[in-house]
This record gives C-alpha cells, sequence and structure tokens, in this order.
C-alpha cells in the first residue's frame, strides 16, 4: 500500500554554523509538524514502486540545497538537489522579520506583533509557493510540506 510520505527527517549538521533557542525551537516545530502530517512524493522512486514512506535528509552544498531520499530502511532511492538562487532573497527576508518578530515578542504590543507575524507569514507563504515552483516534475508534496521545508532549509543557512 502506498504510503507518500516523510516518516524521519534529518539536516546536515555540519551544514548549520548556529541557531539560538528561539531558531532550535522553530526546528523543533518543523520537524515535529512535518512527520505528523504532510504529503512527500518523489516522482522517480516512487514510479520505480518505492511508494513510501521516506527518509529525508537536507543539506546545502556549493550553494545548492541537496534532498537525500531513502526508503524507510535507510536504503537511498534517489538525490534531488536545487538551486538556491531564488531563495535567497526570501531566506534573508525571512531572518530579518523573524529577527523583528522574536524582539517584538519580549517588548511589542499585541497589535505591533500580529502586524509583524502577518509579514512574516506571507515571506513564508511565498517562499513556500516558490519551493513548490522548484519541485514541480520531481517531488509531489503540499503547500504545508513545502512551508514547513522552507523553514528547515532557513535553518541551514543560519550564520552566527
Amino acid at each position: 500500500m502506498a504510503d507518500p510520505r516523510i516518516s524521519h527527517i534529518e539536516l546536515d549538521e555540519a551544514t548549520i554554523i548556529w541557531r539560538n533557542a528561539d531558531i532550535e525551537q522553530e526546528r523543533r516545530i518543523a520537524i515535529f509538524d512535518l512527520i505528523e502530517e504532510n504529503t512527500f512524493k518523489p516522482l522517480r522512486a516512487f514510479e520505480a514502486g518505492h511508494t513510501g514512506p521516506y527518509r529525508l535528509k537536507l543539506s546545502v552544498d556549493d550553494g545548492r540545497l541537496v534532498l537525500a531520499i531513502a526508503n524507510d530502511a535507510g536504503t537511498a532511492l534517489e538525490t534531488i538537489i536545487l538551486g538556491l538562487g531564488r531563495f535567497r532573497r526570501p531566506i534573508r527576508e525571512y531572518f530579518a522579520i523573524c529577527d523583528s518578530y522574536y524582539q517584538a515578542i519580549r517588548k511589542a504590543t499585541a497589535s505591533e506583533i500580529e502586524t509583524i507575524d502577518m509579514a512574516r507569514r506571507g515571506i513564508h507563504n511565498d517562499a513556500a509557493d516558490t519551493l513548490l515552483e522548484r519541485l514541480e516534475g520531481k517531488i509531489d508534496t503540499d503547500f504545508p510540506t513545502a512551508r514547513r521545508l522552507f523553514t528547515l532549509i532557513c535553518v541551514l543557512h543560519i550564520r552566527g
């Protein structure tokens, strides 16, 4: 029976240079939510009879996002590599707005926090749409999964 979803996700710890408590919390939530509910069907592996669930390892190598996909037993199925050029600006904007959001949580009014959070969600949604476009023809997934994956892509780009 087909089970096209991610059952385990790993971030390349060598790629992650630095993260603070807020970012670590974002990472934990994104991974938890992703494992709980996601749609993920790598088309080549699926067509070859590997119907899921899948293990996914995300890393960045030479400015490219690497999605290493394995079956649930850990046997490598395929690797998808995406250029990150179209994500540089959204990642930068997302970091900036998240920084404002974390500062606002500590001292701003509820309406100020809400305004910043709306902007943060907008950037996040636009980046998820871009990720869906980039994965088209390679991986069938849904918007909530793409949003969570974008969060994890951002974690891979944190520099101290």
